[in-house]
């Protein structure tokens, strides 16, 4: 009974989806909607975006496993990621009127910074996309009781979200996006609900983790462990920022005050609900130990689904898998049009003759069909798990893209040799202390990639120049409201 409901929750969404579709009609429409969106359609799709299955199955598995300090990175470096682009970066990318982020780098420092941190993006895109198919494939394979294996269950998963992203593109992320988090919200504070009175009331979950020291968040006075929690908070926290999905969330907005609000507001209310899965699953801690003990030894991101499946009424799994699908979904969907929507008009598009519009959005759709395959291959060969997926997808926009991208904002002297240098010194220092360095390097090897990244947008910008380089761009970010209009000229 419990499969025919996810397959026709499954079957409705996918519906909404393919309606959507009917308001794209231009390759504006399938990458940000038109710039269309109202307010509570920005932010309910930043936090769709963000609360996928590492939220419900991949934090409260770590949480368990250790405490708040181990999850420092996903939640509470990623809502401040949103938060932060909402505060510092919403305003000046949406007065720019792009496409995508990548058009950013081109406008600022050229051609090569554009291919270069285009290409990170979209590779840091497999392992995030990846989570969320391995994430379906999980789901399908514990609510039908192993008739559908794992591998099937991300088959299904994989063409079923491809369907409705290849042909409603934003309008479609944004539509069902709405309805998911709608699920998510109402499916999780119930279950919630059930789960407090089982364990006797929130105070007693809450003092039971606090005894057990699951609340401790800042490390200790240690050089090394220091080093190492500000390296996992920036992971996502700064990683995550130069990505397309976010962008594409900021322009999609129908104006400026829009695209900041809402990415705080959904940024705030993603932390605020990544804390009920965490609720959940230690609430099974106390409730079922030797089951949680069992799956934690075998594959700890089942804990809370079957903990539902075993423990809670048939009401609660059916709210509880229509949360999950919804979180994946959401996430799926976006971060599979973000990549592709990057790589054709940043990589493809300039290397192509000159193209109509209706030829660049068929060509958009068809590298959405390609990287849904890359992403399946990847899945389907990896062994690491979603949290670790997740969490190591922004390592690579972390050492190569985000310090472009705060300083061609917010510093004027940052020249098209002091990002390229800025990349490939991240680029090269991450890759060395990763394969070359120790086992257990003091400084990990994604944040000493970003110290390097900084240290190389400085002195490549204050050394003498051997790229021309206009600082006009910057100077337009901040002029204002109109600053778009004289963007366009100088494009």
């Amino acid at each position: 009974m419990l499969l025919w409901f996810v397959i026709a929750y499954w079957v409705i969404s996918v519906a909404i989806g393919l309606w959507a579709a009917m308001r794209v009609k231009s390759a504006a429409d399938f990458a940000v909607a038109g710039r269309h969106l109202p307010f509570y359609m920005v932010t309910a799709t930043v936090f769709a975006t963000w609360f996928g299955s590492e939220a419900v199955l991949g934090i409260p598995a770590t949480f368990i496993d250790g405490n708040l300090r181990d999850i420092v990175a996903d939640p509470f470096g990623a809502a401040l990621c949103l938060i932060l682009v909402g505060i510092f970066f919403a305003a000046p990318l949406y007065r720019m009127k792009l496409l995508t982020i990548g058009d950013f780098y081109k406008r600022r420092y050229g051609r090569v910074a554009e291919v270069l941190t285009s290409l990170a993006i979209v590779v840091s895109y497999l392992g995030w996309v990846g989570a969320q198919i391995v994430a379906l494939g999980l789901v399908f394979n514990v609510v039908s009781g192993d008739l559908i294996s794992q591998e099937m269950g991300m088959w299904i998963g994989a063409v079923t979200i491809l369907i409705y992203t290849f042909f409603g593109g934003m309008w479609a992320v944004a539509i069902t996006d709405l309805v998911q988090m709608i699920v998510i919200v109402g499916g999780l504070l119930f279950i919630s609900g059930e789960v407090a009175e089982m364990a006797g009331g929130v105070s007693t979950v809450v003092n039971h983790a606090a005894a057990a020291g699951k609340f401790e968040f800042w490390p200790e006075m240690d050089a090394k462990e220091l080093i190492a929690f500000i390296a996992a908070a920036c992971t996502m926290m700064l990683g995550s920022m130069p990505q397309q999905d976010v962008f594409q969330r900021v322009q999609s907005a129908k104006s400026e005050r829009i695209a900041v609000w809402g990415s705080i507001l959904g940024g705030s209310l993603y932390l605020l609900f990544a804390f009920i899965p965490l609720f959940i699953g230690y609430a099974a801690v106390m409730l079922v130990p030797d089951m949680v003990n069992k799956q934690m030894a075998n594959d700890s991101q089942l804990v809370l689904p079957h903990f539902v499946m075993t423990h809670m009424p048939f009401v609660a799994q059916v709210l509880f898998f229509g949360a999950l699908l919804s979180a994946i979904k959401g996430c799926a969907s976006a971060t599979l049009l973000a990549p592709s929507v990057s790589f054709s008009e940043n990589i493809l598009k300039p290397m192509l003759p000159p193209m109509t519009d209706r030829q660049f959005l068929k060509m958009m759709r068809m590298v959405t069909l390609v990287f849904t395959c890359l992403v399946m291959a990847y899945a389907l060969n990896t062994e690491a798990t979603i949290f670790g997926m997740v969490e190591s997808a922004y390592q690579v926009t972390l050492v190569t893209a985000f310090v472009p991208l705060a300083f061609g904002v917010y510093w004027r002297k940052a020249t098209n040799q002091g990002a390229l240098t800025s990349i490939f010194a991240g680029f090269l220092v991450w890759q060395g202390v990763m394969w070359l360095g120790p086992e257990d390097p003091f400084i990990p090897a994604q944040f000493a990639g970003l110290l390097a990244s900084l240290a190389g947008m400085i002195i490549g910008s204050l050394l003498p120049q051997y790229f021309e380089h206009d600082h006009e761009v910057h100077d337009q970010l901040h002029r204002g409201e109109h600053a778009h209009e004289a963007l366009a000229k100088a494009d």
